[in-house]
């Protein structure tokens, strides 16, 4: 049986093909997440949690502490799991009891991520406080900061 680092693995490469093509092609490569890179995001404290059935787990999705907010990092399902509420239900238990402010960084071609968020009380934030909030928050390239957006929730006041 498959170690539970290497589903998360397997999920987030399975999944992750749904920005072939919607993201900047020097963004892109394959895999899209590798195993280093993975436990390089593990070590830097991103906790990932999983919703499974009674053979698979369907889903992942991480949240990361950053000092005065959390962030919702690799929120990926498995292809043949998409639009059964696997993602709301990881979504709505990783917010649940959260005292500080969660954002969320995406693609900005990812429409379908971007309208999940929102379904689920998120908000898109004002395009120069995202540069800030991807600089201050994500060890990301330059060019990823070009190309993506943040999500806020309700709690979050724009500081």
């Amino acid at each position: 049986m498959e170690s539970e680092l290497e589903t998360i693995y397997e999920i987030i490469n399975d999944s992750s093909i749904a920005y072939k093509d919607r993201i900047p092609a020097d963004r892109w490569k394959e895999p899209y997440m590798s195993m280093d890179e993975l436990q390089e995001q593990i070590n830097d404290g991103v906790i990932f949690y999983c919703l499974e059935d009674d053979l698979n787990i369907l889903g992942v999705m991480g949240i990361q502490d950053r000092k005065d907010v959390n962030l919702i990092r690799h929120a990926y399902v498995r292809t043949d799991a998409r639009r059964e509420g696997v993602g709301g239900q990881l979504l709505r238990y990783l917010q649940k009891d959260q005292e500080k402010p969660i954002l969320i960084g995406t693609w900005a071609h990812a429409v379908w991520a971007i309208e999940f968020y929102q379904k689920h009380g998120f908000h898109v934030v004002e395009r120069e406080e995202q540069k800030r909030l991807l600089k201050k928050y994500w060890a990301i390239p330059a060019r990823q900061v070009e190309t993506s957006v943040v999500l806020a929730d309700g709690k979050y006041d724009g500081k």
